[in-house]
């Protein structure tokens, strides 16, 4: 049985490698080159933070691939509501939901093969 102390330091790394992957992501998709990034490249990097997540800490690593959802649609939040200019085409909450959708598709894709690769990793052998 783990203590209480190490159970939480498993969830805060979980937590900020997921918040670092976000950001990371985010950054890419709205800064570098002035946010002129192919959608494949996001999408790519959304699937190896995720699948990293569940190859490293299989299904108990849940938290992580949401935080790094999250932060890609909210990241255009932010943008339109401050009025940024962003690189999403209309820039509307329901382009933003969609955006949303896809990429918990995305996100859940990638951490379901880390899970089964850490499964297959971790399966006895016979």
């Amino acid at each position: 049985m783990q203590s209480t102390a190490a159970v939480g330091t498993h969830w805060t790394v979980r937590v900020l490698f997921g918040v670092a992957a976000g950001v990371a992501i985010a950054l890419v998709d709205n800064v570098w080159s002035g946010g002129e990034v192919s959608p494949i490249v996001i999408v790519a990097l959304l699937l190896l933070a995720t699948l990293a997540a569940g190859a490293i800490w299989g299904v108990g690593g849940w938290v992580s691939p949401l935080v790094t959802w999250a932060c890609i649609p909210l990241a255009h939040v932010v943008k339109h509501l401050a009025g940024v200019p962003d690189t999403l085409h209309p820039d509307t909450y329901v382009s933003i939901l969609l955006l949303a959708v896809f990429c918990l598709i995305v996100g859940a894709v990638g951490f379901g093969l880390g899970v089964l690769a850490h499964r297959i990793t971790r399966a006895p052998s016979v």
